[in-house]
């Protein structure tokens, strides 16, 4: 009596297709963490020009008080991308507006670099 067994097609990960995904998995991971801190400085610098421009004694004071403001909190904050008279000073019906704009620019590997150009506001 002849027994019949089904044939399955063997599954599973190659040597060649495993080192292709490392491959592929580090290199977006080195981009992953060369990015990540160009967003978390931008952040910074948002929450930073919100607390000036929120900041209640400084909605009657000049250009220079306001600048004075905002390079103290970067000092703290470790902010070293943007600089006080980098920042845009306006008002909007009695209220402090500040805004900045400026380019980062990360290199990768030899001569590639990734370019973020960024405009924030205290809006």
């Amino acid at each position: 009596m002849d027994v019949v067994t089904p044939c399955y097609k063997q599954r599973g990960l190659t040597l060649t297709g495993m080192l292709i995904g490392s491959i592929i998995l580090v290199l977006v991971a080195v981009i992953g963490m060369k990015v990540v801190p160009v967003y978390i400085d931008n952040a910074t610098i948002k929450k930073n020009l919100v607390a000036v421009a929120s900041d209640g004694s400084l909605q009657n004071a000049n250009a220079g008080q306001v600048r004075l403001a905002f390079t103290k909190r970067a000092q703290v904050d470790g902010i070293r991308v943007v600089s006080a008279k980098d920042l845009k000073i306006s008002k909007d019906k009695e209220r402090l507006i500040l805004s900045v704009a400026y380019t980062v620019e990360v290199p990768l590997v030899s001569n590639i670099s990734l370019k973020f150009d960024f405009d924030v506001t205290s809006d």
